[in-house]
């Protein structure tokens, strides 16, 4: 967006579209007290809630509702910024939305000028992006309202709460500066070579490296544990059919997601739900049985099961379930062993894959048997999606896998591109210090290396940030935020 357009006043229906009991139109932008007048036929005190009509061109009530005025720079845009609150139908807020838009072509009597030129609709989310260029929110705080409005579980919107609050951000400042200081100290030193004292010797420089590289390290962690609130975790059920994919899907999400039945290749394509753990949002995924191509039914399971595999390499964790009632049957072993190898071969070893083995609790299946040595591995996991036995230890080992540490305090939530961003900031502290090791000769590159380290930061909460990533933030807001 250009800057011209930057400058434009801006309004919208704030309040998500249908039947509501209240709507909000939201105006912003520059010297909005007669488009006020207009509207509410008054002048509107500051930051009080004014009941009364709003009025058509004709001076005729098209509602009645609170109006609320925020005269810049106190307010969510650092802008001037009208609030109507009316009824919440959608013709009702559609003509208020209209009537601002002419009310600010019409001529104010008092001026004789139009009375808010060039009002427009606005975009995404540019409401808040107003809120970050006038520096009332730093960008971090600014995807934290989006991320507060999307939290799909009451962890997720408490960590939201705490970024939008500024706890990351406070954080990154705070690893921002000790950086900087210590940039400093080495840009002196390089400056004035001649001088006798060891600038970098008497502040202790690689004490203070090793300061910041740990407080980054406990600032990483937490990030994760936020992002994993934010994005969740990817898992996928596989294995053979009538293995009792569907009936864990059903058990873990509490409710008859998926159809089950005897008949093998009954599930033909993916059934997703998301359930939470501990807050942690999971979205599981019931894929097509496994087998081999020439055993399919029909082309159409032979797709469901294409599809499987593609589910599968997206996944986080893979669920491989095993039938305890079919074990050590000739044909069923066979098939196990070449999914094992399909999963080694797509990579997924190791701590993606969770070995369950379901029907605990069928005839023949004695606890004892079901972990006799030899059947299972360390690790692997028995369940009964009928009874829920073993469910518990499943949820916790998913939590595990994730790295999700249960009750952990102060948890900020977190994206992918701020993690990218500490990450890097990470790899320049380590060539920092090995670069500190060489001596005087490497102060250069010490310093650019905590040049970079900075900057990396700085792109967390939009110190240095590209106009495009600007645009790919706010473009996912809903409108009207």
């Amino acid at each position: 967006m250009s800057l011209h357009h930057q400058l434009d006043p801006i309004a919208a229906i704030a309040t998500a579209s249908g039947r509501g009991a209240v709507g909000i139109i939201r105006v912003s932008g520059k010297g909005l007290a007669a488009l006020a007048n207009a509207l509410c036929g008054r002048a509107l005190p500051p930051r009080q809630a004014c009941y009364g009509p709003f009025k058509d061109a004709e001076g005729q009530a098209i509602d009645k509702g609170l109006a609320l005025w925020f005269p810049a720079p106190h307010s969510y845009t650092g802008e001037d910024v009208l609030e109507l609150q009316a009824h919440g139908g959608t013709v009702v807020l559609q003509l208020l939305l209209a009537r601002c838009l002419s009310a600010a072509a019409e001529t104010d009597p008092a001026t004789g000028q139009p009375r808010l030129p060039g009002l427009r609709l606005a975009q995404p989310g540019e409401f808040t992006q107003r809120a970050f260029l006038n520096d009332k929110l730093d960008l971090a705080q600014a995807e934290a309202v989006a991320d507060l409005i999307d939290a799909s579980t009451e962890a997720a919107a408490r960590s939201a709460g705490r970024s939008l609050s500024g706890a990351f951000s406070h954080e990154i400042e705070a690893l921002r500066q000790r950086t900087v200081r210590l940039r400093l100290l080495v840009e002196a030193t390089l400056d004035f070579p001649e001088e006798e004292i060891d600038f970098l010797q008497q502040a202790d420089a690689h004490g203070q490296l090793d300061a910041i590289i740990g407080a980054l390290a406990g600032v990483m962690a937490t990030a994760r544990q936020g992002a994993l609130l934010r994005e969740g975790l990817q898992v996928v059920l596989a294995g053979q059919p009538n293995v009792g994919k569907s009936s864990l899907l059903n058990a873990l999400a509490g409710a008859e997601l998926a159809i089950v039945t005897a008949i093998p290749g009954t599930t033909r394509d993916k059934v997703s739900e998301t359930i939470q753990i501990e807050g942690v949002p999971l979205h599981v995924i019931d894929t097509a049985g496994l087998r081999g191509e020439h055993e399919a039914a029909d082309e159409v399971e032979r797709i469901g099961m294409a599809r499987s595999w593609v589910a599968i390499a997206e996944a986080d964790t893979v669920i491989f379930l095993h039938d305890l009632t079919r074990r050590g049957q000739p044909d069923y072993e066979a098939a196990e062993a070449l999914i094992a190898q399909r999963l080694a071969a797509e990579g997924l070893g190791g701590t993606r894959v969770v070995n369950v083995h379901n029907k605990a609790d069928a005839p023949g299946i004695a606890p004892g048997a079901a972990i006799a040595p030899g059947h299972l591995a360390s690790g692997d996991i028995v369940v009964s999606a009928r009874t829920g036995t073993g469910l518990g230890a499943l949820r916790q080992a998913l939590l595990q896998r994730a790295g999700w540490q249960a009750h952990a305090e102060g948890v900020f939530i977190a994206r992918k591109r701020h993690l990218l961003a500490l990450q890097r900031s990470a790899v320049h502290l380590q060539a920092a210090r090995a670069q500190a090791a060489v001596g005087d000769a490497a102060l250069d590159l010490f310093a650019e290396e905590l040049r970079l380290a900075h900057q990396a930061l700085g792109e967390i909460t939009g110190a240095f940030t590209a106009d495009d990533l600007l645009g790919e933030i706010f473009g996912n807001f809903c409108i009207g935020k």
